[in-house]
């Protein structure tokens, strides 16, 4: 009987061990990369809950919380403060900052003007505010919350994430529709509370249902929008700006023509 020479012996042992040694660096490598994203996605869906439906008059509070716990998973994911768009702010991304808040101004001053325009800053849930919970919503919880919170969570945070694992523009698609489906609790009831969308889609649990859809896909091309401003200036200040103006501004002028005017 024939025996084995002994380094064929030592070399059949090391094969397996090799291979075996190969597929635990990538069963690592892969959890590497896909725990980060996974853990940022958990947060955002519990953060959504809690600002939503659980507590939501604690909703800077979950804010602020969300922002901290996502900026930490990200550094323990070693983005940068330039990877996440917030490094030092240029001078290019400051006066695209302003830039956009003054578009932004126009088209809302436009279209409050026009009869068959104005019909979209018909919101029921403006009309009921004070002048002092206006100007809460518009110059604390909108910037201090709602853009802090989503600028920093989608193109910040997990655009960083995906963009070096999966490169720029699958990334800016993710997070976007991510985005999308992050507003289908905010936007439930926007047919009964929002004129426009109400006269589009009509009323009952299938223009409910229509209505979410459109806000997913809305929301969704405006986050490609502020992806592409955050990749385009290289911060988040501009794509900021934008939600601010946007939203800020929005409250202000459906508040104004609600009120005064008898939308």
């Amino acid at each position: 009987m024939s025996r084995d020479h002994p380094d064929e012996e030592h070399h059949r042992h090391l094969v397996p061990e090799s291979v075996e040694d190969a597929f635990e660096e990538i069963v690592d490598v892969a959890r590497r990369s896909v725990l980060p994203v996974l853990a940022v996605l958990a947060v955002l869906v519990g953060v959504n809950l809690m600002t939503n439906k659980v507590a939501p008059n604690l909703y800077l509070v979950w804010a602020w919380m969300g922002v901290a716990v996502l900026l930490g998973i990200a550094k323990r994911d070693h983005e940068t403060w330039a990877d996440l768009g917030l490094g030092p702010i240029t001078k290019k991304a400051a006066l695209a900052a302003g830039g956009v808040i003054l578009i932004v101004l126009l088209v809302y001053v436009i279209g409050s003007v026009l009869p068959f325009t104005r019909e979209a800053f018909g919101d029921d849930r403006v009309s009921e505010l004070s002048n002092r919970e206006l100007l809460w919503a518009a110059l604390v919880r909108v910037p201090l919350g709602t853009v802090l919170l989503e600028e920093i969570a989608f193109r910040g945070v997990l655009l960083a994430m995906l963009w070096r694992r999966v490169g720029i523009w699958p990334g800016i698609v993710a997070s976007s529709l991510v985005f999308g489906l992050w507003h289908i609790l905010p936007s439930l009831g926007i047919t009964s509370s929002n004129a426009a969308v109400g006269a589009a889609f009509g009323s009952g649990p299938t223009a409910q249902l229509e209505g979410v859809i459109f806000a997913v896909i809305f929301t969704s091309i405006a986050g490609v929008i502020f992806c592409e401003l955050r990749r385009r200036f290289d911060h988040l200040i501009v794509p900021m700006a934008l939600h601010w103006a946007t939203n800020g501004l929005g409250y202000l002028f459906a508040w104004f023509i609600v009120t005064r005017r008898g939308l």
